[in-house]
């Protein structure tokens, strides 16, 4: 039984529509802020679907995804208390992001490029970086470089692996979609048991 297989050919689908960019730079500013999924998961076909536009795609991902870490930084200046904390309870993150503020007090804000590159959910960063009181130039200028590099890699990745890569995806999609389902799984497991 094939099922990330369709999930893929349909977001491909979805790359190619003529108003995709426009969808991708949506995803990208509401990913920073609220939205659950990673947007690497919508910029990654849309590369492979326009290899040509790669760094166009990177650039759009970047510049809306800083944006809207801007706006979850808002959240946290100025609504915390009313949207923040419903964003944490969403994602059971409020121990997280007491994590966070002391890693601010210990990292100072190279935690925000940290968070901009990785994995992990920077839309929690952007909104402690409004409740610390974190200076807004460094706070934009960290989150665009860790943002940047972050999505910049992805597409290059892509760009450069080219027909060989998607072949490769494309043949192992259901290996590849079930490792990331185990690897999400035990980082919750993880998560929880902490």
């Amino acid at each position: 039984m094939k099922i990330f297989a369709p999930i893929y050919e349909q977001v491909v689908k979805w790359a190619k529509h003529r108003h995709a960019e426009r969808y991708l730079a949506g995803v990208s500013f509401a990913e920073s802020s609220f939205f659950p999924i990673p947007v690497d998961v919508m910029l990654a076909p849309m590369v492979f679907a326009a290899r040509d536009k790669a760094w166009r795609l990177a650039t759009i991902t970047t510049v809306m995804s800083v944006l809207g870490g801007l706006f979850g930084y808002f959240i946290g200046v100025f609504f915390f208390e009313a949207w923040g904390d419903q964003i944490l309870t969403y994602f059971e993150a409020h121990e997280t992001f007491a994590s966070i503020q002391a890693s601010y007090i210990e990292h100072g804000i190279i935690i925000i490029l940290l968070a901009g590159f990785t994995p992990v959910p920077y839309k929690i960063f952007t909104i402690a970086s409004g409740v610390v009181g974190v200076a807004i130039l460094p706070f934009m200028l960290m989150s665009l470089i860790g943002r940047g590099a972050r999505f910049f890699l992805v597409a290059g990745l892509i760009r450069l692996g080219g027909e060989k890569l998607e072949s490769v995806i494309v043949d192992r999609i259901e290996q590849l979609g079930w490792v990331t389902l185990l690897i999400v799984g035990l980082g919750f497991g993880i998560y929880k048991l902490s």
